[in-house]
């Protein structure tokens, strides 16, 4: 299926209906509201609850139904399926509001943190205890705390507890208090029998959450959630919807980062294998951001070089400049030190193969500076020119123990041949006379 940007649009909810769907989350439970099982009463303060409402909580924490339902049906106890539960711990924020150093970004107010036997069935996968609260007429939609169940329930995949709650009349669109719906919540490899579940029962496959505006696949992207994805683009997702920045799934997925250089070649191929099946549903590989970046941008400053091959062979422009005049060139040589492990000089290579404006002759001492750990891309970039000069001060950027180890081995070479000269053998200042080569493929470095 193919998408044009207008199709995309198309897709879009009007905002009014946005608005309606947050004006349907139910306001926390007040005095004295018909809708509130025990008039008169508040929240049951679990810190201090005891007798029969302590008995009714600590059941369905554990999925206890008998004692659970032995409670529902004792009408002297006050305590109904929507009983309101107040889990916060007021010493504990007391505590953090007279303590400046602790304190950081905790709220200066106190809050409820509000919830329902139904919200915390949902959130534990007691299904059992779940069935019984909605037969005793437990609202599906409730959310007291600023979620519904089925946000609880899709958030920790448990996806027998979303069926029943759907069945219930669960609305599988309802938005949480941050504006994010059912759907945006199905992030982990568990989830996505959840997301096949709210599919079915009318979840809208592109539903925006409120403020950022994303569409599940802006998340799944985001996620590396490569079997999500999928399962929305079948069901009809828009692969170049825009979020509020004007970022599409594509640019969300090359901007995913490497946590450690020791899982950057897991991080590049789920994410070379979204943008595999994002560009065959149509995504548009050249889109930019209000900041002018393109998915070849982020591709290099995370240092996919898969990716950054992918994108090239999609016939993107490998000059092309953001808002900051950066090309993907300088996005590459300004990226984290994780991307040692990812082999950086496939990235730089691919781009000046493809057509990229080699780095001026003036930058090469910082540059050499900056990526002194990896002689492959030095040497890739000095290809580039027929006869370069390096000021005497070049080399004292270089530590000399990286020196020694890196840059004085005679037979270091990207070719599958010793070279005549090293790279940087010989005097710093002489003049290095280095043939251009073009790189069609990688070839590891011959140890001879």
């Amino acid at each position: 299926m193919s998408w044009s940007p207008e199709e995309c649009r198309g897709q879009e909810e009007p905002p009014g209906d946005r608005h309606a769907l947050c004006a349907r989350l139910v306001e926390k439970p007040s005095r004295g509201s018909a809708e509130h099982p025990e008039p008169g009463q508040g929240p049951i303060v679990t810190r201090t609850a005891s007798g029969p409402a302590l008995a009714f909580w600590q059941a369905v924490l554990a999925g206890d139904i008998s004692t659970v339902s032995r409670i529902l049906t004792d009408s002297s106890t006050g305590l109904a399926p929507d009983s309101v539960f107040d889990t916060s711990d007021p010493e504990r924020w007391r505590d953090f509001r007279f303590n400046i150093r602790a304190l950081r970004l905790w709220s200066l107010t106190y809050e409820e943190e509000l919830t329902t036997p139904l919200h915390v069935a949902a959130s534990r996968g007691h299904t059992e205890v779940l069935r019984l609260l909605l037969r005793r007429r437990a609202r599906p939609d409730s959310a007291p705390g600023g979620r519904t169940a089925l946000h609880e329930a899709c958030a920790a995949g448990h996806a027998a507890c979303v069926h029943v709650l759907l069945v219930s009349g669960a609305d599988p669109n309802i938005p949480d208090q941050d504006g994010k719906r059912p759907l945006h919540l199905c992030r982990g490899a568990g989830t996505l029998e959840c997301a096949e579940l709210l599919l079915r029962f009318g979840a809208k496959v592109d539903g925006r959450s409120e403020e950022e505006e994303e569409t599940p696949l802006h998340v799944a992207a985001r996620l590396g959630h490569v079997e999500l994805a999928d399962l929305l683009l079948r069901r009809g997702a828009c692969p170049n919807a825009r979020d509020a920045e004007g970022w599409t799934p594509l640019l969300t997925a090359c901007d995913t980062r490497c946590t450690s250089p020791a899982d950057a070649e897991a991080t590049t191929a789920r994410c070379l294998q979204l943008c595999r099946l994002l560009l065959s549903a149509g995504a548009d590989a050249d889109a930019a951001d209000q900041d002018r970046r393109r998915p070849l941008h982020l591709a290099c400053r995370r240092g996919h070089a898969a990716v950054v091959e992918l994108l090239l062979s999609c016939g993107v422009s490998a000059n092309a400049m953001d808002y900051g005049g950066h090309t993907a060139l300088h996005c590459a040589l300004q990226g984290p030190a994780a991307a040692l492990a990812q082999s950086p000089e496939r990235a730089v290579r691919a781009l000046l193969n493809h057509g990229a404006v080699r780095v001026w002759p003036g930058a090469l001492p910082k540059v050499l500076e900056r990526w002194c750990m990896s002689p492959r891309t030095i040497e890739v970039l000095m290809n580039t020119y027929s006869v370069m000069q390096l000021p005497e001060e070049a080399m004292a950027l270089v530590p000399p123990e990286i020196l020694q180890v890196r840059f004085q081995d005679p037979q270091h070479t990207l070719s599958l041949c010793p070279r005549d000269s090293h790279l940087l053998k010989g005097s710093p200042s002489g003049t290095l006379t280095l043939p251009h080569r073009n790189y069609p493929e990688t070839h590891s470095c011959p140890r001879r």
